[in-house]
């Protein structure tokens, strides 16, 4: 749609002095140099169908992202310059999504949207920008006395009606202050009304885990941290935190460079893909059946036990799932509704302090540990599971070369791809659940030492079921890197991640 066929489409709702309209899309950035690069599936001669509405959507002109014109350093969370939050973690078209943002000082400040994609390379489009707004300072919410969660409980700025042609994906709403300082907040548009091949899960409970704001050393608490006379200290961390605050600094959630190199390297590719989140999967909005594939494209440690139920049902059901990273659903939470009855807003994990709320699904603590047996453990689920951090990115070592998933890389047994084991890593574990009625394959066996010092071995893993679907673990933090990331970009991985999706999207 033209640019101005698509601003008129907008229905924009508004609250505030300001009345928001959409303004001249491209304002934040000038025009990337266009080009075109040959994909994978053009190297590898994989078919070309018709294209999808994602394809579609990244033949349009983008724009360099992240922002190549920003005037000021990064937002901090001492001064807190501009910062926002977004209502919901995704929104479907005809729906609304309410933005929160103080500004410090007072003063005028615009919201622009975004689409994150492939674009050429350029890696994301501008849909619009707002009229003038105007913003103020906010507090910092006191903690909750007993769980250390921060509440904002900011003004709705700015309201956003979703028009009926944007394209799911993963957007950015972008917060400009009249004097340079930019902030962000993410969220996801869905499409709840048509199936594409693989629906991405970006993984918004992980994200709200590591949130530390504001890192000022003195007020942020994660599931992870408080402070405490200025460091960081694990017993003052919170027991329970909100989405209803902003991310640190300037926004860009800690792990969501994991998510972005998987997105742009699909979206190059070609593949029918929609876009969801971890709590549409944990509400039910999210139906595994409607998909040949779900992908778990990034950092997803955090899982509920709905999540959990809903994984487990679409491999039964022959859908097939990807883990693309490792250290994958770890930890067992809970997800509550806030005080208003918005659902899933609310994230509670005790991790190793006795949780005195379990309900019917256990403590929310290691999932390995939520059953006393073990039985309860990921490595059901996934065929491997975490056995430790990586303090220096190590070799993969391939195993299994004569798999369909290593084929056309040129790799042997034995062979090592350099730096792909970092970050944390997964292995198989004598002693906990296996999944049940598939046939597994140890695609690599890869040495490393712990934090510790400890000898582990990390294993990219696959299992094929009765059904006709496969579960994938990468078994890494540094997988997606490899697809699409300057300086760890790998051809092979590359060519194995594609056998992979072509898998899990043929006809069953």
């Amino acid at each position: 749609m033209a640019g101005v066929r698509r601003r008129r489409a907008l229905g924009l709702l508004t609250f505030g002095a300001s009345a928001a309209t959409a303004a001249t899309a491209g304002a934040l950035w000038p025009n990337p140099t266009a080009r075109r690069a040959e994909t994978v599936r053009d190297r590898w001669g994989a078919p070309t169908p018709t294209p999808t509405p994602v394809e579609q959507e990244n033949r349009s002109a983008g724009r360099p992202w992240p922002p190549t014109d920003d005037r000021r350093p990064g937002v901090d969370d001492r001064h807190r310059q501009i910062q926002g939050y977004a209502s919901v973690t995704s929104v479907a078209h005809g729906q609304t999504i309410d933005f929160h943002v103080a500004v410090q000082p007072a003063g005028a400040y615009r919201i622009s949207i975004v689409r994150l994609g492939w674009y050429d390379g350029a890696g994301a489009r501008e849909l619009l920008t707002s009229s003038e707004l105007t913003g103020r300072p906010a507090p910092v919410p006191a903690p909750d006395p007993r769980t250390g969660t921060l509440v904002c409980r900011w003004p709705v700025s700015w309201t956003l009606r979703i028009p009926d042609d944007w394209i799911s994906g993963l957007y950015q709403a972008i917060f400009t202050s009249a004097d340079g300082w930019r902030g962000y907040t993410p969220f996801v548009v869905r499409d709840d009304r048509r199936a594409a091949a693989l629906c991405v899960v970006l993984p918004f409970t992980t994200y709200q885990a590591y949130n530390q704001w504001p890192m000022d050393q003195v007020s942020g608490r994660s599931l992870y941290y408080g402070y405490r006379a200025g460091m960081l200290d694990y017993d003052r961390r919170a027991l329970e935190v909100s989405f209803d605050r902003p991310y640190a600094h300037q926004g860009w959630p800690k792990h969501l460079d994991r998510d972005h190199d998987f997105i742009r390297w699909a979206e190059r590719n070609n593949y029918d893909v929609t876009y969801a989140t971890s709590e549409d999967l944990h509400l039910g909005r999210l139906d595994p059946a409607r998909y040949r594939g779900i992908v778990f494209s990034g950092h997803d440690e955090y899982w509920s036990r709905p999540m959990r139920l809903a994984a487990e049902r679409a491999v039964t059901a022959g859908t097939s799932l990807a883990f693309l990273a490792a250290n994958s659903v770890y930890w067992h939470v809970r997800l509550r509704s806030t005080a208003d009855g918005r659902p899933a807003r609310l994230l509670t994990c005790h991790k190793t302090s006795p949780d005195p709320w379990s309900d019917a699904a256990g403590p929310t603590t290691y999932w390995r540990s939520v059953a006393p047996d073990g039985s309860t453990a990921e490595q059901g689920l996934l065929g491997v599971q975490y056995n430790g951090i990586v303090p220096t990115p190590q070799p993969l070592v391939v195993s299994s070369a004569g798999h369909w998933f290593w084929a056309g890389t040129g790799l042997a047994d034995g062979d090592r791809i350099p730096a792909l084991v970092g970050g944390e890593a997964d292995g198989r574990t004598a002693g906990y659940p296996e999944p049940v009625g598939g046939t597994g394959t140890t695609l690599s066996a890869s040495a490393y030492q712990n934090r510790a010092g400890l000898w582990r071995v990390q294993n990219t893993h696959v299992y094929e079921t009765p059904q006709g679907g496969v579960v994938f673990a990468a078994a890494t933090l540094y997988w997606t890197m490899a697809l699409d990331r300057a300086g760890h970009r790998d051809e092979r991985i590359q060519r194995a991640t594609a056998n992979l999706l072509d898998r899990m999207t043929r006809p069953r």
